[in-house]
């Protein structure tokens, strides 16, 4: 039987550059979509996936995201309090981020690229399967894209890659695309994987986005990738599934069904994500879209 997935990493020691100035002092994952932020929306669909143990790899700038995960401050407590009946609801929202998992912070050393992360974390991991997914983007989907990652890993058991299908030709510009025999309606046995081939180079049309579900033998091709690479080079995830894939061990695509991403690491997109929840949002979905509806552009 495969192995329980019971750990995520969330890699989070960007810089977050294409929303500065405002992520000169403020993390990128703390950005909010209406009143979470986009790192809240990410873990919240971890835990109700089943995971109990989340390892958020930062830097030197990201202490809010690890207070925010904290308990509350007195202070906060205590004004709330004093709200009486009407604020307490927010108590009970603020008490119980701190208790959404177990949370660890490994501070990010290495090379530059997406596979130093995991490297960082290994000690952590350990030698079982877990999910590894960006917090600055993310799939709406029900079931989850972390429910339907665990389910075909727990069929297949093998590493198993989230996927969309691309609709815009940009789209094979921005993401890796998997290409192989596909066993099933929307699951790919991958047979190569390339990061933004173009439309016309691209194996497949399923791209690969936001979310992973690793063996822990990435940890070995990781090693692998990192002796092979230049001094000076960038070492990234990619470079280990290709390994992976030579070596003949096998990797799926899988498509997230009914999947929805949200790239909340682009101005535009994330604009545009922040629309669609204030559309749905109980608090404010009346009156944000009777003012959008009269806005005069």
């Amino acid at each position: 039987m495969a192995q329980k997935v019971r750990k995520a990493v969330i890699p989070a020691a960007g810089f977050g550059t294409r929303f500065l100035p405002q992520t000169k002092a403020m993390p990128k994952e703390m950005l909010p979509i209406v009143d979470k932020p986009v790192i809240q929306i990410v873990v919240e669909s971890l835990v109700e996936a089943g995971i109990k143990d989340i390892i958020i790899v930062t830097g030197f700038h990201k202490r809010s995201i690890e207070d925010h995960f904290d308990a509350p401050s007195s202070d906060l407590v205590k004004n709330l309090k004093m709200g009486g009946e009407s604020k307490k609801h927010l108590l009970d929202e603020v008490r119980a981020i701190g208790n959404l998992a177990n949370f660890a912070y490994v501070r990010q050393k290495g090379p530059y690229g997406n596979g130093t992360p995991l490297l960082n974390v290994r000690h952590l991991v350990g030698d079982e399967p877990f999910i590894y997914t960006w917090s600055d983007d993310f799939i709406e989907a029900t079931p989850s894209d972390f429910r339907q990652l665990i389910a075909a890993y727990e069929k297949y058991g093998v590493s198993c890659l989230a996927a969309v299908r691309a609709t815009k030709d940009e789209e094979y510009k921005r993401w890796g695309f998997a290409g192989g025999r596909e066993i099933e309606d929307g699951v790919i046995d991958a047979e190569v994987i390339i990061e933004k081939p173009g439309k016309d180079k691209s194996p497949s049309d399923l791209g690969n986005v936001s979310s992973f579900l690793f063996t822990p033998d990435i940890f070995n091709y990781l090693d692998e990738a990192l002796a092979q690479m230049d001094e000076g080079g960038e070492l990234y995830y990619n470079d280990a599934l290709r390994l992976m894939l030579e070596d003949g061990k096998r990797v799926l695509a899988v498509e997230i069904k009914g999947g929805r991403f949200h790239d909340t690491g682009n101005k535009l997109q994330y604009l545009k994500t922040v629309v669609e929840f204030g559309l749905k949002h109980p608090d404010i979905n009346g009156e944000f879209r009777e003012f959008l509806r009269k806005l005069e552009l």
